[in-house]
């Protein structure tokens, strides 16, 4: 394990978080698995790749998530990524807030990130400078009603990316944002909807979990300024819809 240098992916079980996990797996990191509830998926996926390890905590708990990070840190020896990934998206609207689904959402979404972010940055050890990687959301630049505290959500993750990049305790430390548009079928949507849905975007294309997986890698590498947010969405961030493309599949 010690010749490789390590990652952790929260939400890695599963859908694009189990995709990333794979790929840099099969680019010869040493993947770290975290899982809330997901614990067979967890172990069967680590089980597929050459070096893999799972970890849970709960990430509605202010503090589960950095002594994680903190435990992961003291024996770690090059803890290179950490990608946050895992997420909650319930529905709720900007006619009706929802209070439980705003509470959750933004704990989820944007506290706990917050905070194994600034753990990991804090106690991380690698030589060639540490990579923390927030996966947002193309509704950033492309809002629309549906989803209401989700989307606030992932605006309040967005904002932490600057500030944290502008605090990073070393040069070599880089923080970034990765926003995907849709990628699979989300909420109680059908593949026949999710098939219209997501190509709802400029080249009408579906984008992948590979592409996301593929932009993760190169967001590892380092090689865009610090406090970079890229889109893979397709061109689906560029245009104006009214509705979530889940809603718009069923017009």
């Amino acid at each position: 394990m010690s010749a490789r240098p390590a990652m952790l992916v929260t939400g890695g079980a599963k859908r694009i978080g189990a995709e990333i996990a794979r790929a840099f797996a099969g680019a010869g990191w040493h993947v770290v698995i975290h899982y809330g509830r997901s614990r067979a998926q967890a172990e069967a996926l680590a089980a597929e790749l050459p070096s893999a390890e799972i970890v849970s905590c709960n990430l509605d708990d202010w503090n589960e998530g950095p002594a994680m990070i903190a435990t992961l840190a003291e024996r770690l020896e090059d803890w290179r990524v950490l990608i946050n990934c895992a997420g909650v998206f319930d529905l709720d609207t900007a006619q009706d807030l929802e209070p439980a689904v705003f509470e959750t959402a933004m704990q989820v979404n944007a506290g706990t990130p917050a905070r194994i972010g600034q753990a990991f940055l804090a106690h991380a050890r690698s030589p060639r400078g540490r990579r923390l990687i927030h996966v947002t959301d193309q509704k950033l630049l492309n809002p629309n009603p549906d989803f209401f505290s989700y989307t606030m959500s992932k605006h309040a993750m967005a904002a932490t990316i600057p500030m944290l990049s502008m605090a990073r305790p070393d040069p070599q430390d880089r923080v970034y944002g990765l926003a995907p548009g849709a990628i699979l079928a989300s909420h109680d949507q059908t593949e026949a909807e999710a098939e219209v849905s997501h190509r709802m975007n400029l080249l009408h294309r579906k984008a992948t979990p590979g592409d996301i997986a593929g932009a993760a890698l190169f967001l590892a590498g380092g090689w865009l300024a610090s406090g970079e947010t890229i889109f893979v969405d397709s061109g689906q961030h560029l245009l104006a819809q009214d509705r979530d493309v889940l809603f718009l599949a069923r017009r």
